[in-house]
């Protein structure tokens, strides 16, 4: 799991550390930084496997260096991920340096350490591979642009390496937007894209996978969705495939496009697409804003699904959201506080213990007490 992040001189991060435990909840107004600390770990995510170089608009562009420019800083950003891994803690280090004038960015050093010593060092071009045992390996070359532990091959004596890439390549981040959720698929998406548009084409990829927990949930989502008796993918050209709704028994039974369902349906079936289609693969789930879109009277029973399934199906699960039936059901026991003064940097603490304010109607609930700005 993760356990750290650190984010210096990112959008409204400065000197910015993050504890993380098995489930937490990120609280805070807008604009205090908790969408920001998803995209640092998508970014990340997307150097690690390889698809993206730090100046890509999702990864690390120019723009979003801190402003107003912290004083005595270098146009440096630096980011670390400290992840729990077989027993002992593994440190990445990323450190992007930018040109403003130019808009361009290039990896300045890159690097990898377990308990013990360094596995990993890229630094102005030059790599330096070690073994599980600390000792030297080849060293070589590598584009200034692009991760260069992504290239690295599993190796017997790289199994430390491999597993942190493995770890990485399994988050899945995601701020379900279901208004824009395709509805087919010419291919198969073993990534889920950061707004869940591709939704039925990483559906495809887990039905071909993981074929034995489309069952499980197919039974969650029946309970929440009135009527529905099944998904099917259904061919309408050589390659692509619709994902359609079944409602009612029989050859004749109605069949509904993925778009024909609500946006609610489409926000719950890629929900515990998340916590059953993910189970027991070694899968992080961060979740931006999860239940827009959906009932209240639904809420609850997928944060039950989350909360039982956390640390036993998949091993951490990170949210953020503003919703009342979320805070109060999770924020009690793995609330984070992000908080920012005007313009100035980010900062993240424990929620407060016993934030429960008596009135003269009574006790709060976390989130009124949020809400009336009183967490402090």
């Amino acid at each position: 799991m993760i356990k750290r992040i650190y984010i210096d001189n990112y959008k409204c991060f400065v000197n910015f550390e993050l504890q993380l435990d098995e489930l937490t909840l990120l609280v805070g107004r807008n604009g205090v930084g908790k969408t920001a600390v998803l995209d640092v770990i998508y970014a990340v995510r997307r150097l690690l496997d390889g698809t993206s170089s730090v100046t890509d608009a999702e990864v690390f562009p120019t723009s979003t260096l801190t402003r107003p420019k912290p004083r005595d800083t270098q146009d440096t950003q630096v980011f670390e991920v400290e992840v729990a891994l077989g027993g002992e803690t593994l440190v990445y280090r990323l450190e992007v340096e930018h040109d403003r004038d130019e808009r361009r960015a290039r990896i300045m050093l890159e690097s990898l350490e377990g308990d013990g010593g360094p596995l990993f060092v890229f630094e102005r071009g030059d790599v330096q591979l070690y073994r599980d045992d600390h000792s030297k390996g080849p060293p070589f070359g590598s584009d200034w642009r692009r991760s260069a532990l992504a290239s690295v091959v599993p190796r017997p004596d790289n199994v430390r390496l491999t597993r942190f890439l493995e770890l990485m390549r399994k988050t899945v981040i995601c701020g379900p937007n279901p208004p824009i959720f395709a509805r087919e698929a010419a291919s198969e998406d073993d990534m889920l894209a950061r707004d869940g548009a591709n939704f039925v084409a990483w559906y495809r990829h887990l039905a071909q996978e993981r074929q034995h927990l489309i069952p499980k949930h197919k039974q969650e989502v029946q309970a929440v969705i009135d009527g529905l008796q099944d998904f099917r993918l259904g061919r309408v050209g050589i390659d692509t495939r619709i994902l359609l709704g079944i409602f009612g028994a029989g050859s004749d039974a109605p069949e509904l496009r993925f778009d024909e369902l609500s946006d609610g349906q489409r926000a719950l079936t890629l929900l515990y697409a998340l916590t059953s289609l993910t189970a027991h693969q070694g899968h992080v789930l961060m979740i931006d804003e999860p239940v827009n879109y959906v009932a209240l009277r639904e809420i609850q029973p997928w944060l039950i699904t989350l909360a039982d399934a956390c640390g036993d199906d998949f091993p951490q699960a990170v949210l953020c959201s503003h919703h009342p039936e979320v805070i109060d059901y999770l924020g009690p026991d793995c609330g984070v506080l992000l908080t920012r003064d005007g313009m100035r940097p980010a900062r993240a603490e424990p929620l407060p213990k016993g934030l429960e304010h008596l009135t003269k109607d009574g006790p709060l609930k976390l989130s009124e007490v949020l809400a009336r700005g009183w967490e402090r």
